[in-house]
């Protein structure tokens, strides 16, 4: 039993490198093929990130053209709004100043009257 025993681990010894080199290729050869798939899985999961970001970056560009374009008309609204009460304004300013006008030179025309009936008074 002693020979055979020496014999099997001879021929183990023997043949034994050979089955673990065999395993080892088939090892890197699976892992290489585990990496170039990981690879791929990134590949396409990159590829389909850019795709997201790009589709929001241009749905992102069309609410603000569209958000741009609602507050250019509300401002050309307000402009207007603001317009018209400027007119109304500068009308209702105009009108009191015409009237102040009005007053203070009728009240320059009693007051010249008075000096001139003074100074007629004076005279005699």
């Amino acid at each position: 039993m002693k020979k055979f025993w020496i014999a099997l681990v001879g021929v183990v010894l023997a043949f034994g490198p050979a089955m673990f080199a065999q395993d080892v290729v088939t090892g890197v050869k699976d892992l290489g093929k585990d990496i170039d798939k990981g690879a791929k899985k990134t590949a396409h999961g990159t590829k389909t990130a850019a795709d997201k970001t790009g589709d929001a970056t241009k749905d992102a560009a069309k609410d603000t053209a569209h958000a741009t374009g609602k507050a250019a008309d509300k401002t050309g609204d307000a402009t207007k709004d603001a317009a018209k009460d400027t007119a109304k304004g500068t009308d209702k300013a105009a009108k009191a100043t015409a009237h102040g006008t009005k007053t203070a030179a009728d009240k320059t025309a009693d007051a010249t009257k008075d000096a001139a009936k003074k100074t007629a008074d004076a005279v005699k």
